[in-house]
C-alpha cells in the first residue's frame, strides 16, 4: 500500500507559525497533484491547498494569505507553511497525492486523492 509520510506538526500559540513536510517519493508518475487536507474533531475532512507537478497551486479561501504550499520536485517533498495561525486551524493535517494523465486538474476534494499519509496533529492555542 503506497503511503506518504508527514512530519512537522505540533503546538503553537495563536499568531505563530508551523511548517509541515511530506515525503511523496512513492509517487513516480510524471504528472501528479499533491495536497494538504485537514480534519478537526467532529468535522469533515477539507482541502487546504494543493500543487501539481508543474507548480500550479490552488488554495481554500481560509488559507489564502496565511498558508503556502510548495514542493521540492527533485526530493519529492511537499511543504505547508502556515503563518498567523488561529485556534480554528487546530486539526489533524494530512498530505495526499494522485497521479495520472488527468491529475493536474484535481482540486481540493479529498475523494479526488488516493494516496494518503497518516496525519500530523496541529494544535493552536489562544
Amino acid at each position: 500500500q503506497l503511503q506518504l509520510v508527514e512530519s512537522g506538526g505540533g503546538s503553537v500559540q495563536a499568531g505563530g507559525s508551523l511548517r509541515l513536510s511530506c515525503d511523496y517519493s512513492v509517487i513516480t508518475y510524471f504528472r501528479y497533484s499533491v495536497g494538504w487536507f485537514r480534519q478537526a474533531p467532529g468535522k469533515e475532512r477539507e482541502g487546504v491547498g494543493k500543487i501539481d507537478d508543474i507548480g500550479v497551486t490552488k488554495y481554500a479561501d481560509f488559507g489564502k494569505g496565511r498558508f503556502t504550499v510548495s514542493r521540492d520536485h527533485a526530493k519529492k517533498t511537499l511543504y505547508l507553511q502556515m503563518n498567523s495561525l488561529l485556534p480554528e486551524d487546530t486539526a489533524v493535517y494530512y498530505c495526499a497525492a494522485v497521479h495520472g494523465s488527468w491529475s493536474r486538474s484535481m482540486g481540493l476534494a479529498p475523494n479526488e486523492y488516493n494516496y494518503w499519509g497518516q496525519g500530523t496533529q496541529v494544535t493552536v492555542s489562544s
